[in-house]
């Protein structure tokens, strides 16, 4: 008994080290916050990163703690930015009201699909996320006098953030607005999942049948994970609507679930910075590679990705791994 009491107690305390912040993680953050001032030019694109990184934490959320892989977490991206961009033009203009809106209206809509993911396998599940992205896309192509249809819905005029700071055409506001979003839903979703609470995902994860067995609530956990990623994909859909006061039919694309996933393997699943490393490496190669060659800059991320996946991600960080591992396969040939 004294000894299992001593495993809870060390399992407990490996928990709560792994959500405390390490030491290099606060400067990580403050370089991020810094880039708008370094390099103001470059704003934009920071927000940008900081928008399909929420989306990309949001995913991994699913796919790296439970397993599941949707092909339409667009869906949730796309109702939050129409959500807080309707609620911006026909009610207030206020950001951060509008930001509680449409996470609240992507949260109601990861509720009701959490219902349709617990009855299938990985297969039933792509199709259900896929289909549900297209008839949210059809809806707002079809519902033109609401959301402008195939044109989009333009116009949409923010306020400015929390009453002082307004939107500049530079972007460092929408860029530390961005930011701001990402940080807080990061620290939470980061605590979440290293609480013992997120530690059960693991195991639901790993071998549902034995955490069934052993007591865990399956269709609980991933009906709760899946709205809470639902959630925070609402609120990076919401950022992007106000941040660029424009959200089209291209926001529920294939391609948006598409690139997210190629994220997720860049900078690995189930550890939250994975969204965030993939993020920042897969914008910083479109935007450099468009730049050199436009056509061809799909082939580029494709070469990457193949060899990504065939030397491996830690070889590929640290090539010095290489010449250890064809020493030691020398000796044992020798």
């Amino acid at each position: 008994m004294k000894t299992l009491l001593n495993a809870h107690k060390d399992a407990r305390t490996q928990l709560l080290s792994a959500a405390r912040m390490r030491g290099w993680e606060p400067l990580v953050w403050l370089v991020a916050f810094a880039l708008p001032l370094l390099v103001p030019g470059h704003a934009l694109i920071v927000n940008e990163v900081a928008i399909v990184a929420l989306f990309a934490v949001s995913l991994d959320l699913v796919l790296g703690y439970t397993g599941i892989v949707s092909l339409g977490h667009a869906a949730f991206l796309g109702l939050g930015a129409y959500a807080s961009a309707l609620f911006a033009k026909h009610v207030m203009p206020d950001p951060v009201v509008g930001l509680l809106f449409g996470t609240f209206c992507a949260t109601l809509l990861g509720a009701a699909c959490s219902l349709t993911i617990l009855r299938g396998t990985d297969l039933t599940r792509l199709m259900v996320t896929l289909g549900m992205a297209l008839i949210l896309m059809e809806l707002a192509n079809k519902l033109d006098w609401l959301t402008g249809g195939s044109d989009g819905l333009q116009g949409v005029m923010m306020g400015p953030v929390l009453g002082r700071f307004e939107f500049d055409l530079y972007g460092q506001t929408a860029a530390w607005y961005s930011l701001t979003v990402l940080m807080v839903l990061f620290a939470l979703a980061r605590r979440w999942v290293n609480s013992p609470w997120g530690a059960t995902l693991m195991a639901v994860r790993d071998n549902p049948l034995r955490a069934m067995a052993i007591g865990i609530p399956v269709h609980n956990r991933l009906a709760v994970v899946y709205t809470v990623a639902a959630a925070l994909a609402g609120a990076a859909g919401a950022l992007m609507a106000q941040t660029t006061g424009f959200a089209s039919l291209d926001v529920f694309a294939l391609e948006r679930s598409a690139d997210v996933m190629l994220m997720l393997v860049i900078g690995g699943v189930g550890w939250l910075y994975g969204g965030v490393v993939g993020a920042v490496v897969f914008k910083l190669m479109h935007d450099v590679i468009s730049g050199i060659t436009p056509q061809y800059w799909t082939f580029w991320i494709g070469l990457f990705l193949v060899v990504l996946v065939l030397v491996g991600r830690e070889r590929l960080i640290r090539p010095w791994l290489w010449f250890g591992r064809a020493a030691d396969q020398k000796g044992g040939v020798q």
